[in-house]
Parts: structure tokens; C-alpha cells; sequence
């Protein structure tokens, strides 16, 4: 079907092709196809069908400015060709590819979200006029709005200001998009002193250009949108707390204050996420890691370095090993490399270039500048370049629990997940052009085996790209990036494995394969990688002698499992709740005595399990028995085996098992079998 030139086409998600006159608007599609489905509609994703699909941009990765890229995505001009989320009511002009989104969708729940932040906008505005806009970004939890206001909000205001969002609410006000020339636009935030506006419209339009708001009743704000219809859908909505700020982080300017708030498409939901909050809490690895005593963060000795204290070092010694263990069958060869290095190292790998804000500050030395390594790459490179390589010799694996160190700014760190000085399971893969895709697929599939044995069942994967148009930021030619992209995308094609792709967030030498475990909660966090690399083997000149007796280089590829040891330390102990699998458990057994004269049994049942490679505690304390067992049950213990006359002359014990209760009397051998399998097995289950 061809339009005409008073003619659209509109490409549906099931194939079929409609023509509306030019002007028509996504609610005019859904009317079309039902008038229900207008009703649910709340916002239309369009790709102008002329233009190469785009792909999708992770705007808020570990290495970008979150606050940077979340007013960019509010105020800067959309790239026409690229696929993007309009009104509902935004007129259509060109042939498109449309898809309606309703609530079930999660870019229409951040929607919701951003017209529930004008919705508080508009209720400050009318309680306190006299306050002064920044910006309002709906986030993945919800939404917030920096103000200015001499006066600081109180507790009360807060409840003052969700009373009025209910009144905008109820009056059910049609966002509207309106368009002013820049200039017009400027001249007026200047003279209404709405700095933090004119600094929005300076920094993300142009001279000449015409700008977008959003209007609901007489509120307006600079805005790209998109919106829900009206103010009455953001039916269910929630102020959370209150935080201060400097505008642009500069001391010297005027301190904000920033309101945040969540908003959901209904009470129920909203109960639900509150919910999880809780569980979340409950759950949290810093509050865990103090009640179990696994790891500290000592002041004196600086943030974001971790203190394994016993217990933790014995689970972080039990996933080491098991990693080790693992890379040996798998045909790995296990290093070990120093903790720093001349910043001649860092100039040749492209680190000093590329990385160095991520990296601690040089070390002047007597020989020369010092950095402490942020990751174990070029080591890995050095080792390879040391001896001549065959092609009889490729792949060659090696990998290494090596200790690293990253200048994370002092707002960011957090527990265990994100700290200075962490322990990556590193390995590097040196091998041909032609072998690169089967060990790409073999790192995926350990991957996998990762998740699976600590007992992650379901993940996320993304395929992080380069920008063409950000040349500064990759290293390689174009060709490397083609050949690298195209031996990840076949390499999850062969494992069948459905992937997002982000364009943008590779990393400097090549694109990755980010693999996300979801946990019990349903939390997202990025843990595995596995990266393709042509730019350190050619800035070291590394070679191997191929079949044909000339000199090639090797293409290489890095892969860290864990991600890092405290990282999945603390997701494990909030995927658990504390609560380890007993193959995991750094203390598997509790052995509470009755009195003071069952103690030599107890003490002879703590040998005999340990000579069978349990781990077990005798509390010797004079407390009487049930406080034993509240101490116990509150360290989570798996097993609890209560020792008195009847067990000594039996050689049994008492079992209670955690979560289960008391599971009466067992002869002693037959507990240790039982143990053993479930350890064995690694099982999540008592």
C-alpha cells in the first residue's frame, strides 16, 4: 500500500498496514482498532518505517552521568529517525511503525511516573508560588523534582502537597504540548529568575529552534515528554522523602531541594512495591553482614574497602574454590599478578587514556610512577607475550582471582556491591579469529553454570555496542567492531538466547555481553560479562605462528563470572536473606548440649562431623538451653542438633532444621549422609 500525499501508513505489531489521513494521532489508530483498547492505551512507541531500526540506549550505565543523561532525555531534541515514545494525541506525519502501550508495559509505568512528577509540580507551584522548578525525571523507582524555595519543606508540607496532587488529580487536566521560540522562551525564565529553567533551555536547545512544554490547566513546565493523557491517570501515587542539593553540584550554588515520590497504575500495585521495600530491607546485606558478623567497613581504614571477618571469609573461600575448581575442568590455567604496575603499562594498554578518572592516582616511586591495577588485562597479556606462541597452542585460558582497585566517588559506594578495592574472577582468552565464537559460547555456558549452582534460575541479557559517532571513546577500526559484534550476536544466537541490544555502552577495546541474574525480589543485577577485545593484543603485538608458518595475532576475550567476589557476596546474602544453602553455610551445624554434662558427647559428635568435612559449633556457654537455640536460629544456622541423655546413649541426635522445626530423634550416621548428599548436590534445600 502506497500513501498519498494527504496519507500515512501505520505498520501494526501483527503485521497489518492502515492508512490514515496525515495529522492522525495514536489515539485515532486505537479508536480504529477499539475503542477499549483506546481507553488503556498510554502511549504510543513509534519508528518512522523509512528509517534502519535504531537501537535502544541504555541511558544511565556505571560509567555515565545518571544526572547528565536524565536531563538530556527530558529536554534535548530526539533524533528524527530514531524509535521513540510519543503522545497518545501527538499528530503523525509520516509512515510509521506503531505500537500502543498500556499499563502492562513497563515504559508506560515511567510515563505514569513523569506525569505524576508534574502532577507534584503543579500542586508545590500552587501551595508555595514563590518556588522556582528544576527538573522532574520519572527513575526506575519512581520520580523526583529539584526546587528551589528559600524556605525548606517540612514534614507537614510534604503531606500538604500529596493532598493537593489528589485535587490535580480529580480535575482530570489534558497534558498538552505547546511549542515557543527559544528566545521567546529564554527571555522569559530570565526575567521570572527561573535560572534553573534558562540553564535547561541553554544547555539542551539551540538559537533558532522552537522548544516543547507541557501544559496541564495553567501549570506549565520545559519538557520533551512524552505524557499520559490526563493528570486523572496517575491514579495511585506516594511522597517519599525529602533530600538536599546543590544546584550543579557547586557548594557555592543555591541548595535545591529535592522531593521524591513513586507512582504506580493502581493502589494495588503501589502496595505491592511497598511490599517488596520491606522484603527488601529485611533482606538488605549491609544489615545481614552485621547480625551474622560476615564483613565490616571500618572508618579508619576507609570506605568502600571490605573486612571479611570469619564467617564471610569461609563462604568467600568456599566460592573461590568452587570457581578454581571449575576453571581447571574447564581447561583454564590459574595466575597470579601483581597489584600494581608502572603507568607505562596502563599508556600501552589504553587505560591511562580511556580509564584513568576510574583509577587511583599514580604512586611516584624511585624508578618511576605507580598505579594500583584496575583490572588484571594487561597482566593476563604480559604472561601470554612472555613465551612464543603456536597455533598447536590456542585457546589459552587464563584465570585468576586477582585483587583490583577503582577510585569510585564517595556518593556511589554501597556495601558490598559497590566498593574501591574488590576481587575479580578474571580470565582472559587468547585464541584465533576462527575460534573466537565457540569460546564465547563456552563463556556463556559457564555463565550459566554459575547462576545455576548458587541457585539463580532466571536472567537478563544485554549486548552492549559502540556509537560510531563517539569515535574518541572506542579504540579499533571499524572493521574489528564489525567482526567482534558480529561473533557475540552469533554466539547468543547459538545458545538461543534472547538479548536487548545497547548501543553506547561498550567498552573502550570492544563490544560485551552483560548477563543479569534476577533475584527472589525480582531485582535486576549485573554480574557476569563477557568482552571481546582486538585492541590489547595489537597494542602489546602479541602473535602466534598459525598452520601456514607466518605470524598472526590474536583476537582475545575477557570474561569475569562473579563480577566480583563481594558483589556476589552481597547479592547472595540478600538472595538468601542470610539464610545460606548448608553447602554454603560457613557454620552448617549448631550443637546445643542440655546441661553441663552433655558436653563430652557434644564435643565428640563436633569431631566426628568435622573429620567428615562439616562445619559445626558446640555452644559451651552456661546459658540455658532455649537461649542456645535463640542464638542459633537467629545466625541462621541450617542444622541444630540438641544432645542429652536419650542421644548420648543412642548415638543420636535431635534435629531441628531451619525453617522446618524440630525433626525429632536420627541416629548420628544417618544425619551425616543426609548432610553430605545435600552438600554433594549443592541443594538449596534442608
Amino acid at each position: 500500500m502506497t500513501a498519498n500525499a494527504a496519507s500515512i501508513n501505520i505498520h501494526l505489531p501483527d503485521g497489518s498496514i492502515k492508512e490514515f489521513p496525515a495529522g492522525s494521532t495514536a489515539h485515532d489508530v486505537a479508536m480504529s482498532i477499539s475503542p477499549r483498547l483506546a481507553a488503556a492505551a498510554v502511549v504510543a512507541r513509534i519508528q518512522p518505517i523509512t528509517a534502519a531500526p535504531a537501537q535502544p540506549v541504555n541511558h544511565a550505565g556505571p560509567e555515565t552521568d545518571g544526572e547528565s543523561t536524565a536531563e538530556a532525555s527530558m529536554y534535548s531534541a530526539q533524533e528524527a529517525n530514531a524509535e521513540r515514545l510519543v503522545d497518545l494525541s501527538a499528530p503523525l506525519h509520516e509512515d510509521v511503525s506503531l505500537q500502543l502501550l498500556t499499563e502492562k508495559d513497563a515504559d508506560a509505568l515511567k510515563v505514569v511516573r513523569h506525569s505524576a512528577a508534574h502532577v507534584m509540580a503543579t500542586a508545590v507551584l500552587e501551595l508555595y508560588p514563590e518556588t522556582k522548578l528544576g527538573h522532574g525525571p520519572a527513575t526506575d523507582a519512581g520520580f523526583f523534582y529539584d526546587f528551589y524555595r528559600p524556605t525548606p519543606f517540612t514534614p507537614e508540607d510534604l503531606k500538604a502537597i500529596e493532598a493537593r496532587m489528589a485535587e490535580v488529580v480529580a480535575r482530570n487536566e489534558p497534558f498538552v504540548r505547546e511549542w515557543e521560540p527559544r528566545e521567546q522562551s529564554l527571555a522569559r525564565f530570565k526575567t521570572s529568575n527561573d535560572f534553573m529553567k534558562a540553564h535547561f533551555v541553554e544547555r539542551f536547545t539551540k538559537p533558532g529552534e522552537e522548544i516543547s512544554f507541557y501544559r496541564n490547566g495553567p501549570f506549565e513546565d520545559f519538557c520533551r515528554g512524552p505524557h499520559v493523557p490526563a493528570t486523572g491517570r496517575v491514579k495511585a501515587f506516594k511522597l517519599l522523602s525529602l533530600a538536599g542539593a546543590y544546584w550543579l553540584g557547586d557548594e557555592n550554588n543555591p541548595q535545591l531541594q529535592r522531593l521524591y515520590g513513586t507512582a504506580f497504575f493502581s493502589s494495588k500495585e503501589m502496595e505491592q512495591h511497598f511490599a517488596r521495600l520491606e522484603e527488601a530491607q529485611r533482606r538488605d546485606h549491609r544489615v545481614l553482614g552485621k547480625q551474622l558478623d560476615l564483613f565490616s567497613i571500618q572508618e579508619l581504614a576507609g570506605a568502600g574497602l571490605i573486612f571479611w571477618h570469619p564467617k564471610g571469609a569461609m563462604v568467600r573461600r568456599i566460592m573461590e574454590d568452587w570457581m578454581r575448581d571449575e576453571c581447571l575442568r574447564r581447561g583454564y590455567e590459574l595466575v597470579y599478578t601483581p597489584h600494581v604496575a608502572r603507568v607505562n603499562l596502563w599508556q600501552i594498554s589504553g587505560h591511562e587514556g580511556y580509564y584513568a578518572q576510574n583509577m587511583f592516582t599514580p604512586m611516584e616511586l624511585d624508578d618511576a610512577d605507580y598505579r594500583m591495577k584496575p583490572m588484571n588485562c594487561p597482566f593476563h597479556v604480559l604472561i601470554y607475550k612472555n613465551t612464543p606462541k603456536s597455533y598447536r597452542d590456542l585457546p589459552v585460558r587464563y584465570a585468576e582471582l586477582g585483587n583490583v582497585y577503582r577510585y569510585e566517588r564517595s556518593g556511589t559506594m554501597h556495601g558490598l556491591l559497590r566498593v574501591r578495592g574488590f576481587t575479580q574472577d578474571d580470565a582472559h582468552i587468547f585464541c584465533s579469529p576462527g575460534q573466537i565464537e565457540d569460546e564465547v559460547v563456552a563463556c556463556i555456558e559457564f555463565a550459566q553454570v554459575v547462576l545455576s549452582t548458587f541457585g539463580f534460575t532466571e536472567f537478563k541479557v544485554e549486548l552492549s555496542t559502540w556509537d560510531p559517532k563517539d569515535r574518541k571513546n572506542y579504540a579499533g577500526s571499524d572493521e574489528n567492531w564489525a567482526l567482534a559484534n558480529d561473533s557475540l550476536e552469533k554466539a547468543l544466537a547459538r545458545k538461543a538466547i534472547p538479548y536487548k541490544t545497547i548501543r553506547g555502552e561498550a567498552a573502550f577495546y570492544g563490544p560485551k555481553i552483560d548477563i543479569k541474574l534476577v533475584d527472589v525480589l525480582g531485582r535486576l543485577w549485573q554480574l557476569s560479562t563477557v568482552q571481546f577485545d582486538f585492541n590489547l593484543p595489537a597494542r602489546f603485538e602479541l602473535e602466534y605462528v598459525g598452520e601456514d608458518g607466518e605470524r598472526h595475532q590474536p583476537v582475545m576475550v575477557h570474561r569475569a563470572l562473579f563480577g566480583s567476589v563481594e558483589r556476589f557476596f552481597g547479592v547472595l546474602i540478600e538472595q538468601y536473606a542470610g539464610a545460606f544453602p548448608l553447602w554454603l553455610a560457613p557454620v552448617q551445624a549448631g550443637i546445643v548440649p542440655i546441661s553441663e554434662r552433655h558436653q563430652a558427647y557434644a564435643d565428640s559428635i563436633q569431631t566426628t562431623l568435622q573429620n567428615a568435612g562439616l562445619r559445626v559449633e558446640v555452644d559451651h556457654r552456661n546459658e540455658k538451653m532455649g537461649a542456645k537455640i535463640r542464638d542459633y536460629t537467629l545466625q541462621k544456622l541450617p542444622y541444630l542438633l540438641i544432645v542429652g541423655d536419650k542421644e548420648a546413649e543412642s548415638a543420636s541426635v535431635s534435629l531441628r532444621v531451619r525453617g522446618q522445626g524440630d525433626q525429632g530423634s536420627m541416629p548420628l550416621a544417618d544425619f551425616i549422609s543426609r548432610a553430605l548428599a545435600l552438600v554433594d548436590s549443592k541443594s538449596a534445600s534442608l
